[in-house]
């Protein structure tokens, strides 16, 4: 199993490249999904809230599938390109709902306080709740980060050189099958655990800031 580890962490990095990558586009596609999924307009409304129980409601793998082998005989994605945009796109729903959760456990007098103060919806919003929001969404975000880096090992379906697909090729190659996924099983958590660490000191840091 040792001897595996080496041969294993040449696909760490991309696999470090997958879940940051999709966890960004998570972060950012999220923001405006989010806020669609808080509108008052209701189509809005309503094509946000399908959009996130599609999304969440088919497994990661099957958009993965999709966008690299149904989406190939128009477009001609990378490999890697096509996993960040796949769980990119997972990622997007599931931080839209961390962000929603976030924004609405905002005390709804901070609403009426900041315009009593003067302050227009959108200062409101972007100055006093959001900063609030942020930080009630980061622990969940964060803990979902860590399984996202579980979930980036579907990537080596479509052939990306992760550590999963190393793994696989070892035992392609006619190595024991046992050693060689266990071993990659103690690479994943070299990296997971350390971030889970991470994860639960961000949310004791909130807690304490929060009651304070």
């Amino acid at each position: 199993m040792i001897e595996a580890i080496p041969f294993l962490l040449q696909g760490l990095g991309t696999t470090v490249i997958i879940t940051f990558g999709s966890f960004l586009i998570g972060a950012f596609c999220a923001v405006p999904l989010a806020l669609a999924r808080l509108s008052d307009i209701v189509p809005l409304r309503l094509l946000a809230t399908a959009y996130i129980e599609v999304v969440r409601g088919i497994p990661p793998i099957a958009w993965m599938l999709v966008l690299f082998y149904g989406l190939g005989r128009y477009v001609t994605l990378p490999p890697l390109l096509a996993a960040c945009l796949a769980l990119g796109a997972v990622s997007t729903a599931y931080l839209a709902e961390n962000y929603r959760a976030g924004i609405q456990a905002v005390a709804g007098g901070q609403w009426e306080g900041a315009g009593a103060l003067g302050l227009s919806k959108g200062d409101t919003f972007w100055r006093v709740i959001a900063p609030q929001g942020i930080g009630v969404a980061l622990p969940p975000s964060a803990s979902y980060a860590v399984g996202l880096l579980k979930d980036s090992a579907v990537a080596s379906v479509i052939g990306v050189s992760d550590i999963a697909f190393q793994a696989l090729t070892l035992n392609q190659q006619g190595n024991p099958g046992l050693p060689i996924f266990l071993a990659a099983g103690v690479v994943y958590m070299l990296v997971s655990v350390p971030m889970a660490v991470l994860a639960r000191k961000a949310d004791t840091f909130i807690r304490t800031r929060s009651a304070v």
